[in-house]
């Protein structure tokens, strides 16, 4: 039977988010469970090609994403794949109208890292586009129950929540990503002069971009608004972790929340939550 094969695949997107992302699984287990299922296949899918990218560096890594691109559409044009990944990414696809050009840009977005490179504000503001803030639009997609409406309405506040996550991310790796991967994301900075000046325009950029995604979080149905919620109070601590850091600590060691402090952090909002306290 199809449907035991594609129960297959929604558990191997789910394997994959918990494997990979700690605070993202735990954050997925907070959205409703009707919704949980669509969230992973859409993380599973991001973090295969993300994967091909930033890891596979013995193997032909534009062969592979070209080959992972002809076999997105390919198991979205035939509703099956059998690539596990792929084909539960498919189901969400399909079911919830995602816009293939969705998936265009975020796989545009996985291209531009082939190739070691500064970006200028053009450049990174269509990376932060394709790789994050179409990722956002697509969970949007899910929450909003394929209403064209609400995904219109929620659309922009979206996108500022996926680009704050994403920026955190850069500042989170920036030493795996310009010492070891040879990237530098933030346009017209030289990160071998990486300064505390430069640090907090970058950070008050981010708060920009955090508050008017919080302000969609709270317009979000409540099927999906606690586990986004979630999210954004992890990438928010995160967040205040990293300005707390010297820049020349974040250029020389990856910032992180240890595991016991994401779940005593989730435990806390769950409990406000649940008291009506937040």
């Amino acid at each position: 039977m199809k449907q035991l094969f594609d129960n297959v695949s929604h558990e191997m997107s789910q394997l994959t988010t918990k494997r990979y992302s700690t605070s993202f699984s735990l954050g997925i287990s907070f959205l409703h469970k009707d919704i949980q299922k669509p969230v992973y296949a859409i993380y599973g899918f991001v973090r295969f090609a993300d994967e091909i990218v930033d890891s596979f560096h013995d193997f032909d890594k534009e062969e592979l994403l070209n080959d992972f691109k002809v076999q997105t559409y390919k198991a979205i044009d035939q509703g099956i794949s059998l690539n596990p990944i792929l084909n539960s990414f498919q189901w969400a696809v399909n079911k919830y109208k995602i816009p293939l050009d969705l998936v265009e840009t975020f796989l545009l977005s996985m291209e531009m890292d082939l190739d070691k490179k500064a970006y200028d504000i053009n450049k990174y503001e269509q990376y932060i586009l394709g790789s994050a803030e179409v990722v956002g639009l697509m969970c949007l997609k899910i929450f909003v129950n394929g209403s064209e409406q609400e995904y219109l309405r929620l659309k922009p506040f979206a996108m500022k929540l996926g680009s704050a996550f994403q920026k955190i991310n850069f500042l989170r790796d920036l030493k795996a990503d310009f010492k070891d991967l040879g990237r530098t994301y933030f346009p017209g900075i030289n990160l071998n002069d990486f300064s505390s000046t430069v640090k907090k325009e970058i950070e008050a950029d981010i708060e920009l971009d955090f508050k008017l995604g919080y302000e969609g979080i709270m317009k979000l149905p409540k099927n999906a608004r606690f586990g986004v919620y979630m999210a954004y109070i992890y990438y928010y601590k995160l967040f205040n972790k990293i300005k707390s850091t010297s820049a020349h600590s974040i250029l020389n060691e990856r910032i992180r929340i240890p595991n016991n402090k994401k779940y005593r952090l989730f435990l806390t909002s769950y409990l406000k939550h649940n008291l009506n306290l937040l």
